[in-house]
């Protein structure tokens, strides 16, 4: 959908960025979990009230929904957070002592194809009676539905016991933003299908000795709570390259950004080897603080990427030097750093083919994503 911002007060003038990115339509059935068989009364009843949707394990993840007074929004047991995408969202423990683990699982509406991009995304908050917070999640597609007997972590091996089971695995982590309990906050990825998907399992699926996590509270106990909402997986395509964008004058809402749609700096290009910004990206990153210092509520989520040349382990280093180098310089411009998450991606995710210098000097680039930040109100 495209989404006009609108900015009192504000020339944003040929910015030179152009969109990565087309998503086509969403393969999630209920994403945003307004759909249910019983409004919910009671802990644990999203495996048998929310529409599509299941727990692929005997743990007991939660539904909320503005028409229950017990499991209700934006109030709840676990603090406050009012639903942005309609009544409902789902919340479950990711992080728990002696390894318990809950986790949200879909059938996708058509297998995906093999060899095409896609891009899953969903929106997160720390829920504020939490006293941990990961640094990633775990998406899981799997040719058939997972239902294992257990309500420990969803391990490699256990998930590898099951006849005829077929994977992709995807990990998403930022730099600081699951430890965020007042904004919904968007977690996005890209991937190339095998084909073999036809399900997906949202949750972390490592044990708790191997999970990146940190404490947010002193004496922590109870784990981690994340509230989930808005979940999608769509097929993305190259698209031509786009007018620049375009002003916006007082009164009148002109721009056509689109929110949580991955963007590619035209101008944030890199030397090879090299992670320093030359003064045109400069120049650009520029006019993307004009944006953001103008609204308060929106967040940019920043990727880089590398061309193929080198070690997979050194490219995912200088892919996250890129990012962070981008990251580094919006809150030197004035963005504060509460705003800003950024990952590196290594060489994974070519947009043209590395044969030429030209191809690889594109593939050395620096996605974002900008999204809005939804605040609870006091």
């Amino acid at each position: 959908m495209l989404v006009s911002i609108g900015i009192k007060r504000l020339l944003f003038l040929c910015m030179g960025i152009f969109p990565l990115l087309l998503r086509a339509q969403n393969l999630v059935a209920n994403p945003s979990f307004e759909s249910y068989a019983k409004c919910p009364e009671r802990l644990g009843l999203f495996d048998t009230n929310v529409a599509s949707w299941s727990c692929p394990t005997s743990g007991t993840t939660d539904y909320f929904n503005a028409c229950s007074s017990a499991m209700g929004t934006p109030e709840n047991f676990k603090g406050r957070q009012p639903a942005d995408f309609g009544d409902g969202y789902t919340g479950m423990y990711v992080f728990a002592p002696d390894d318990y683990r809950e986790y949200i699982q879909v059938a996708l509406t058509e297998p995906l194809q093999a060899g095409k991009k896609y891009q899953v995304s969903f929106y997160v908050s720390l829920a504020e009676k939490s006293d941990s917070a990961i640094k990633e999640f775990g998406v899981l597609f799997s040719n058939y539905e997972l239902k294992i007997p257990t309500q420990k972590n969803l391990s490699k091996k256990k998930r590898y016991q099951l006849q005829g089971h077929q994977y992709t695995y995807l990990e998403i982590g930022y730099t600081n933003f699951f430890s965020d309990t007042k904004d919904w906050i968007l977690v996005n990825s890209q991937f190339t299908a095998k084909g073999n998907e036809r399900f997906m399992c949202i949750g972390n699926f490592k044990a708790n000795a191997r999970t990146r996590m940190f404490k947010t509270k002193k004496n922590a106990k109870q784990g981690a709570y994340y509230y989930i909402d808005m979940v999608a997986v769509s097929g993305v395509e190259k698209m031509e390259v786009a007018k620049p964008l375009v002003a916006i004058a007082d009164g009148k809402e002109t721009s056509n950004i689109e929110l949580d749609r991955s963007y590619i700096f035209k101008n944030v290009l890199f030397e090879f080897d090299r992670s320093s910004l030359l003064k045109s990206a400069k120049n650009e990153l520029e006019k993307v603080y004009t944006l953001l210092r103008s609204n308060a509520n929106l967040k940019i989520a920043i990727d880089g990427h590398t061309d193929n040349v080198g070690s997979v382990a050194y490219n995912q280093q200088l892919s996250q030097l890129r990012a962070k180098a981008v990251a580094n310089h919006l809150q030197e411009l004035g963005v504060p750093k509460e705003r800003i998450v950024w990952q590196g991606h290594g060489g994974n995710s070519p947009i043209t083919e590395n044969e030429t210098e030209q191809g690889r000097q594109q593939n050395r680039r620096v996605e974002f994503t900008i999204s809005k930040s939804v605040v609870a109100p006091d």
